[in-house]
């Protein structure tokens, strides 16, 4: 804790860097998977490709792409964009099973009636089924945060910015303190961003909530 108190502008500076490292590939990934999700949720084939895709995405050595991206996007292998890329890669494929996923528990009648007023599939995947869908969403999105979060550091065995500075330099000087102020720090960031994108998704899906008053209330009559 001493090493985090004594070093606290540095390691805030470090901090910003290793959040929009973090950050940025979630936006990506969201941009990319939202459309291509919902375009492939109706198609079987399709769907199926996608996931299997993802999930080999998924299960590649963050190391390994950090070693394959540069040059096949010709960039340097300390360049933070590599890291991005790769992030990029891992939350648009968990983002990607995860949108047709959440976008079945959509109910069918709903789906019915917005087509019988005139919702053309453009209109009504942003305007009805997404944001009905949220709330099984966001439980993805949680975790793509605090795992894009967490892989962040593994940049640093590749000379890229971020918290994981503190582990890799604590290691060499055989210093713990710092090792642990990178731990602490990581771990407020998972924890403070998974609170947040969930208040999000509550405050976006304002129903659950008053569904969830309606189920109780009739609980509390009958007691």
């Amino acid at each position: 804790m001493r090493y985090l108190i004594d070093n606290f502008a540095e390691i805030m500076a470090i901090t910003r860097t290793h959040l929009v490292l973090a950050l940025v590939p979630l936006l990506l990934g969201l941009v990319i998977a939202i459309p291509f999700g919902a375009v492939i949720r109706g198609r079987g084939l399709a769907r199926k490709i996608t996931t299997t895709a993802s999930s080999l995405a998924y299960t590649i050595p963050s190391l390994a792409l950090f070693v394959i991206i540069p040059p096949l996007v010709g960039i340097s292998a300390i360049d933070p964009l590599n890291v991005i890329i790769a992030l990029t890669v891992y939350s648009t494929a968990l983002l990607l099973i995860a949108v047709p996923t959440a976008l079945d528990t959509v109910p069918v009648g709903v789906v019915d009636a917005a087509d019988a007023i005139g919702f053309g599939r453009l209109r009504r995947t942003p305007t009805v089924d997404m944001p009905l869908a949220l709330p099984v969403f966001v439980s993805t999105l949680r975790v793509v945060v605090v795992t894009n979060i967490a892989m962040v550091s593994v940049g640093a065995l590749i000379g890229v910015g971020g918290l994981g500075k503190l582990f890799t330099q604590g290691y060499q000087r055989d210093y713990p303190d710092q090792i642990v102020a990178g731990i602490i720090v990581t771990l407020a960031l998972a924890l403070i961003f998974d609170r947040l994108v969930f208040l999000l998704g509550r405050i976006a899906t304002p129903w659950t909530r008053a569904d969830a008053r309606r189920q109780r209330t009739p609980r509390a009559a009958a007691g």
